[in-house]
């Protein structure tokens, strides 16, 4: 059997010296873990029922920081007299991505305890499987394609790569690990007022979970608030056939130590069409099944160019082609669809994310989810179950790491008692494709679903100076305005460097910039983001009858 013994202690000044108290007692016999909180002034300590609070109370002191044991009927309470005798929360913390690192180091901050629960690799998706690994698969692929083709051929001749895909893999995975252990592992470590416990979560009551320990066992962790930050998982369709294949998901797919021959692609989002390119430009020869179109949710203008950029290189688009039937046999995949029947050695399956809410046993504290399985909360992370928070990928919020992290240090100052919340009007979204996908704001099509009265204007790229000067004009700039107020209210850019310019977008409609501002700003010249200011400008002037770096 545990108990929990609850001490205050005096004379801690810094971070330092709690981690100095937690190591010391957790090299205690008896002592199980301990959690130790500087700005709190106290420490709580899993200890085994026959350890004695005064015997750790003494040992502390003895480091030269004055103990002594809470009472049961004090022991949630913060007697730092620094704060007034404030309630010390304890946060609970499900997950250890973006969205719940933010939260700890946060709620941490002020002033709360915080237990940290992780069933897998600490650092969830962004660091480990998503954005960090796919962005440097990626950029790889790029520096491949310019070898063997870029527009200045004619003068540098090109000199097809040869791809050592084992090589690249290592260099990735040396990058993730590096990230992981700075930006997670040794912050956890380093930070003595979070205790991590390694298991999977599941709730027993609005304020109290079981965790099954990876190592065995369980223990109980009874909180004042929690965070639900579980991240979400690659969504697999219900293609008759596809189970029991060697299909990849991008997890699969960014972790291959090779290159197939032939690729076939599944969905027409984001990670469908970032991965195909990827590995098209190192050597496969790719095939996209598009139930739709690519991005049809967006401009449709967005989806006609990357379309036509891909088609350019070799990449197979197969619009509105659906998949009936997936068999694998000899190490060939063969898929019957609406189009036909294809062939490829390997699948990867990209159609979006479902959020990891099962296996948490929500009903038990009363957490609602929507039809697709997403926790449904407000603009501060409040759920509906009063001590209930959640951030990320698990929620109805767009799954982005930075809104996962936004929405996780706000969640933080709620659970401590502040007033935060997440406004979502002016968040960026970017697509690494080439040419990159990035918009903020509403579309013309979603301005008129608002009964917003718009205007707007599309400025191709070879209107765009730093487009001329690279050889690369594929792509445009538009810009959707409202009608009577003429503000800006959406910008959507497909461009080599558009996720460059799109935040400047951003910043002006958050300022509640109009197209006449936008028009009349100082833009440094062979720049991408000065075709914002060229964009402005088409809604007065033609901007063809400009001289090059006209103001």
């Amino acid at each position: 059997m545990a108990e929990t013994i609850a001490l205050s202690i005096a004379g801690m000044t810094c971070a330092s010296c709690a981690q100095h108290i937690k190591t010391a007692l957790e090299s205690l016999p008896g002592v199980r873990m301990a959690s130790v909180s500087h700005p709190g002034a106290r420490a709580d300590i899993e200890a085994d029922s026959d350890a004695r609070g005064a015997i750790l109370a003494a040992h502390v002191t003895a480091l030269g920081y004055p103990a002594q044991v809470i009472e049961p009927a004090d022991a949630s309470r913060n007697i730092d007299q620094r704060d007034g005798g404030k309630q010390a929360l304890h946060v609970a913390i499900i997950g250890s991505g973006g969205a719940a690192m933010a939260a700890a180091l946060k709620a941490v901050e002020q002033g709360a305890r915080v237990t940290l629960i992780e069933r897998d690799t600490l650092g969830g998706t962004c660091v480990n499987v998503g954005c960090v690994p796919s962005k440097i698969m990626i950029r790889a692929a790029h520096i491949a394609h310019v070898r063997r083709e870029s527009p200045f051929d004619a003068g540098v001749p090109p000199t097809p790569p040869v791809i050592l895909r084992h090589q690249l893999l290592a260099q990735q995975q040396a990058r993730v690990d590096e990230l992981r252990h700075a930006k997670y592992e040794s912050i956890l470590e380093s930070n003595p007022a979070i205790t991590v416990l390694r298991g999977t979560a599941m709730f027993q009551g609005e304020q109290q979970l079981t965790v099954t320990l990876s190592q065995g066992g369980d223990r109980s962790v009874t909180f004042d608030r929690c965070l639900i930050a579980s991240g979400a998982s690659a969504a697999v369709p219900p293609i008759p056939g596809l189970q029991g294949t060697p299909y990849w998901t991008s997890n699969e797919a960014l972790a291959s130590d090779a290159i197939p021959e032939r690729l076939a692609v599944i969905g027409s989002s984001v990670v469908a069409v970032e991965l195909a390119q990827a590995f098209a430009r190192l050597g496969s020869r790719v095939t996209v099944l598009a139930r739709n179109t690519l991005f049809f949710r967006e401009d449709p203008a967005i989806g006609e160019a990357l379309t036509a950029a891909f088609r350019a290189e070799g990449i197979e688009v197969l619009e509105h082609a659906q998949t009936s039937q997936v068999a694998h046999a000899h190490g060939e995949f063969v898929l019957t669809t609406s189009q036909g029947e294809l062939r490829s050695d390997r699948l990867l399956v990209a159609t979006g994310r479902s959020p990891n809410t099962r296996g948490l046993n929500l009903e038990a504290a009363g957490v609602a989810l929507n039809a697709q399985g997403a926790i449904v909360i407000d603009s501060g992370m409040r759920t509906n179950a009063p001590n209930i928070f959640a951030a990320g990928d698990c929620t109805d919020k767009p799954q982005f790491v930075y809104v996962a992290a936004a929405a996780g240090t706000r969640a933080a100052v709620n659970m401590t008692g502040g007033d935060a919340s997440l406004d979502l009007t002016t968040m960026p979204a970017v697509v690494f494709t080439d040419p990159q996908v990035a918009t903020v704001g509403l579309s013309e099509a979603e301005a008129r679903l608002r009964g917003i009265e718009t205007d707007s204007r599309t400025l191709t790229l070879d209107n765009v100076p730093r487009a001329l000067v690279n050889f690369e004009t594929r792509g445009f700039i538009k810009l959707v305005i409202e009608q009577g107020s003429r503000r800006l209210i959406g910008v959507q850019a497909v461009a080599s460097e558009a996720g460059e310019l799109i935040q400047t977008a951003a910043m002006a409609m958050r300022a509640e910039m109009t197209a006449e501002d936008m028009a009349e700003q100082l833009f440094p010249y062979l720049t991408m983001v000065e075709g914002l200011k060229l964009a402005a400008q088409t809604f007065r002037k033609d901007v063809k009858q400009l001289s090059c770096c006209a103001g």
